[in-house]
């Protein structure tokens, strides 16, 4: 609403302006004078050109004006300063063919200058940020490149989980053509695929309701690359942007990866945070104190994790093998119940087991 009274009023007073230039008849030029309607009608419309460019780039960024902004200072600062410089060459030609060198060399460095300082800034705009009137580096950071989110990954819905976690202080996308994806797997009338697409969107809005955390949905370019699957916009969209794919797609996931583009897969993310030890496993360790129930011994293993150990009480001080039953794994820490190698389960191991779970 603000921008459409603004646009208002900049044709109201385009009008004004230009009716008041049109009417006075004593500086307007003798072509005025004789056709203002003409005149009237064409400057307006040509005024209002400016409005319809508005309207045609929905999409504007504030790093690509400034951009603009600066490569044209730069561009008109170079070319005067050449300019300087060739001026005492310049002299020595005198008369009108320095005048229109002087105005060959101004028009022609002025238009180059400026266009390969735009070029420059606009491709090396990730290095910088520009604020209008302020330049500053941008941050190399690790965990600074915005991640991407794949239709996989919001479907899945783990991401949320890991994010509740503070584990991510990252931007998050969801670009355009991933949610629609998402409705459309909502749309589908297959009941399975349904329900996984309203999940996804679910997880969406789970996203978004994290206090810590920015998660932007928004509407990219496609002109590019609308005619590409959703995988290759993804990786083309993060090479843009220098972001990293979040997905749970094996092949995009590859593919992604030939082509320079990182990939936080959940699958590796959920093995690699895994218990190191698993019911069955065998591992050895040194009882060295009774537990708090009858029979258990307590040792630990080389980083720290605590071992309860059944019917090891007589064997405090010794070092001995054992074999995983359950492992505890909460936020204060994990802890492993375990049972000397070739002794049958006690009757009273499961009910350690179970009070010490509850």
């Amino acid at each position: 609403m603000l921008l459409l009274i603004i646009r208002i009023l900049y044709a109201v007073v385009s009008a004004g302006a230009i009716a008041a230039f049109v009417r006075n008849t004593e500086s307007a030029p003798p072509f005025v004078n004789e056709h203002p309607l003409l005149c009237f009608f064409g400057l307006l419309i040509l005024s209002q050109t400016l409005t319809v460019l508005d309207l045609l780039i929905y999409r504007k960024r504030i790093e690509m004006i400034s951009a603009i902004y600066f490569g044209l200072l730069i561009g008109v600062f170079l070319s005067f300063l050449l300019t300087l410089a060739l001026e005492p060459i310049l002299e020595v030609t005198g008369g009108k063919a320095a005048l229109g060198w002087r105005f060959a060399i101004s028009s022609l460095s002025t238009a180059g200058l400026c266009y390969l300082s735009i070029s420059l800034l606009i491709q090396t705009k990730d290095d910088f940020r520009f604020i209008i009137p302020f330049v500053e580096f941008s941050r190399e950071l690790k965990g600074g490149r915005p991640l991407i989110l794949d239709s996989s990954a919001l479907i899945d819905g783990r991401i949320a989980e890991v994010v509740e976690t503070k584990v991510i202080d990252a931007e998050i996308l969801v670009p355009g053509f991933v949610l629609r994806e998402v409705q459309e797997i909502a749309d589908s009338s297959d009941k399975g695929r349904r329900t996984r697409g309203r999940r996804g969107l679910d997880v969406l809005s789970k996203l978004q309701a994290i206090p810590h955390i920015d998660v932007d949905v928004e509407e990219f370019d496609e002109r590019d690359g609308q005619k590409l699957p959703v995988d290759e916009q993804l990786i083309k969209l993060a090479k843009d942007r220098g972001g990293r794919i979040i997905t749970n797609d094996f092949n995009l996931n590859k593919v992604a990866s030939v082509q320079g583009v990182d990939v936080i897969n959940l699958n590796d993310v959920a093995s690699a945070l895994r218990p190191r030890f698993l019911p069955g496993d065998q591992l050895h360790l040194k009882i060295q104190r009774e537990g708090e129930s009858h029979g258990q011994g307590v040792g630990y293993l080389d980083d720290g994790t605590m071992v309860v150990c059944e019917q090891a009480s007589d064997l405090i001080g010794k070092e001995t093998d054992a074999v995983v039953t359950s492992v505890l794994q909460s936020s204060a820490g994990r802890m492993i119940f375990a049972r000397p190698s070739g002794v049958e389960p006690g009757p009273g191991d499961q009910r350690s087991h179970g009070k010490r779970h509850s």
